[in-house]
């Protein structure tokens, strides 16, 4: 008897390849033990894999190497439609993945077990709260570990495998460990289509010594998803058109808003229909600006309560009833709980169901189908527009800055404004950035995007990234703080090996500045770097890369024509210096009433 420690693990194989037998190192066949040689070299599942990514739309995949995933790696980089984008680490990759689902539609990202998977976890989470399906795989033990009572590297020295699964459980929809060829295609497969029809994240482990194994399964080219489309109940559908036509049209003032969730109910275009069709104003809540074209001739802001678009608060919460079209309503949302809003004055649209006032609620009804319904039966109300109209008055301009003055937000986003065009997309940072970037004017094409539902500082870096690798056509403008910047600042490096061309604007103010306004404290300084300095470094004469410091607006303009002209072709870097307690009145009025909400007292008991 062999009694070497470790060593117990392959005394124990079956002597056949018997339909019935468990499997021998991942994989079982159902002929002979001849039969194997029949199966094509290439037909294996790192190949299915590829070929699935790809044919969703997936052409880049953000990764960080590990050695339980280097195998599978050799296989997706092997795909000729499928590119691997190294990241610095796990959590940018992440993020990476997370900005490209939000311009494609679906991103995937692959890491090592356990130290990968629990290190890029914050991401997916953040991608699960914004609703994007995040295509996550995980290189995992050989299968030949599993049930051993062995202790691996990478792990937290259980012989438990089980504990990366379990922290992913509760961030992605559907969990795929793959640990034997017999249903891989199966487990594979029912895990990006899942990640599809729900939009949200997926796991997929696959144990690292399967990838490269032909398999009889894997013979034939995936045949093409056929996703069936979800439907609405008609009779359900009828009665909440019914019900809601029967509740807008008594309406007086009636208002519509666009809320973050139309982007996964596939039903923006079904707004814009209703919106035409009804005449009523148009607001989005923060988080679904971009969705809706604010172009609209009915278009009135950005509904955030105390901290919106100015008069759209008013004209909405003075209305005698509002449909909210896919609202998330969180503390950071409704201003530490401070909306104005009347649950009996209220349609709530969610992706697949409607609830009207504190009346009657109607499931298995599609957003989508139900808009597009309901517009045909809406009568045309402009009088809450009218009240809008006659109440509006236009944005002040910044006051003018005398020369060599410091620089102020204000300018940058004055100056930053005129950048914006059908070619560009800005990245807002969690931070100051959210609200200045909701007070620009999006002309018709420029992308959006910011993670509200999450709000990870250092989101923007990966996310920009991704963003931009997924829309190489646009430029992309990212506004991120520096207390943001330091915590993901590595992957400047992989924009600059990805060629991108995007210009990010560091706005340096010493610290936590959204922290600050919520409670301040020592812990929200921070140590100063030189930014410039580490982006030149991180360049290295490698790759196409301009930097600028600038700290007053003649240096700003100077920067930006620079970027926007010679140095169109390069990764620009601009540090902007600005007061540390330069902020937006927004963010004043916002962290106070947060504030306020954090630190409630208990209930009594």
């Amino acid at each position: 008897m062999d009694t070497n420690i470790g060593s117990q693990l392959d005394s124990c194989k079956p002597a056949n390849s018997i339909l019935g037998c468990p499997p021998q190192n991942g994989s079982a066949s159902i002929q002979d033990s001849h039969a194997p040689s029949a199966v094509s070299s290439d037909a294996t599942l790192g190949r299915h894999l590829a070929h699935r990514l790809v044919e969703i739309g997936v052409k880049d995949v953000f990764s960080v190497p590990g050695d339980f995933n280097l195998t599978l790696l050799d296989h997706l980089i092997a795909e000729p439609g499928l590119k691997n984008i190294g990241c610095c680490n796990e959590l940018n990759a992440g993020y990476a993945a997370d900005g490209y689902a939000r311009a494609r539609g679906v991103g995937a990202c692959v890491v090592t077990f356990t130290v990968g998977g629990l290190s890029i976890i914050n991401a997916i989470a953040g991608a699960y709260s914004e609703n994007l399906p995040v295509i996550c795989i995980v290189g995992g033990p050989n299968t030949n570990d599993y049930g051993t009572n062995r202790i691996l590297h990478h792990t937290i020295g259980l012989p438990d495998f089980s504990q990366e699964l379990r922290c992913f459980q509760t961030v992605t929809c559907y969990q795929a460990v793959v640990n034997n060829l017999e249903d891989a295609h199966e487990q594979i497969d029912r895990a990006i289509s899942t990640a599809l029809k729900e939009s949200k994240p997926v796991y997929i482990s696959i144990s690292c010594n399967l990838a490269a194994i032909p398999h009889a399964t894997f013979i034939r080219d995936p045949i093409p998803f056929s996703l069936s489309p979800r439907l609405s109940n008609r009779m359900g559908l009828e009665a909440a058109v019914e019900a809601t036509a029967a509740f807008l049209n008594k309406a007086v003032k009636p208002v519509m808003v666009a809320g973050p969730k139309l982007r996964v109910a596939k039903a923006c275009e079904a707004f814009v229909e209703l919106a035409d069709a009804c005449g009523y104003p148009v607001a989005v809540m923060p988080s679904a600006k971009g969705l809706v074209p604010e172009q609209h001739p009915h278009f009135i802001g950005t509904y955030w309560g105390a901290v919106g678009t100015a008069f759209c608060a008013e004209i909405v919460e003075s209305a005698d009833a509002y449909l909210f079209t896919g609202p998330i309503f969180s503390d950071y949302s409704s201003v530490g709980y401070s909306l104005l809003l009347k649950r009996e004055k209220a349609i709530i649209v969610q992706p697949d169901r409607v609830v009207i006032a504190n009346g009657p609620a109607f499931g298995c009804v599609l957003m989508k189908d139900f808009l597009q319904a309901l517009a045909k039966r809406l009568k045309c109300n402009t009088t809450a527009y009218e009240n809008y109209h006659r109440i509006f008055i236009p944005d002040g301009v910044p006051l003018k800055c005398d020369p060599q003055d410091p620089l102020r937000v204000n300018i940058l986003f004055h100056h930053i404004q005129r950048m914006l065009s059908s070619n560009t997309a800005v990245i807002a940072e969690t931070g100051d950035s959210w609200f200045n970037c909701q007070k620009l004017k999006l002309p018709e094409g420029c992308g959006y995007e910011f993670q509200m539902q999450y709000g990870s500082i250092g989101w923007s870096v990966g996310a920009t990234l991704g963003y931009a690798q997924s829309v190489p056509d646009k430029r992309v403008i990212a506004c991120i703080g520096d207390g943001s910047f330091q915590v993901t600042a590595q992957d400047i490096s992989t924009m600059l090996r990805c060629e991108q061309k995007s210009i990010i604007f560091l706005i340096n103010n010493g610290g936590y500045t959204i922290e600050v306004e919520i409670h301040d404290g020592p812990y929200n300084v921070i140590k100063n770097w030189n930014y410039t300095g580490l982006v030149d470094a991180i360049h290295n004469g490698e790759g196409n890369c301009w930097t600028a410091k600038v700290h007053c607006e003649e240096e700003l303009i100077e920067a930006i024509e620079k970027a926007t002209d010679e140095k169109k072709d390069c990764l620009c870097f601009i540090e902007v210096i600005v007061h540390k307690d330069d902020t937006s009145k927004e963010l004043l009025e916002w962290g106070s009433r947060v504030s306020a909400a954090n630190s409630r007292p208990p209930n009594p008991q």
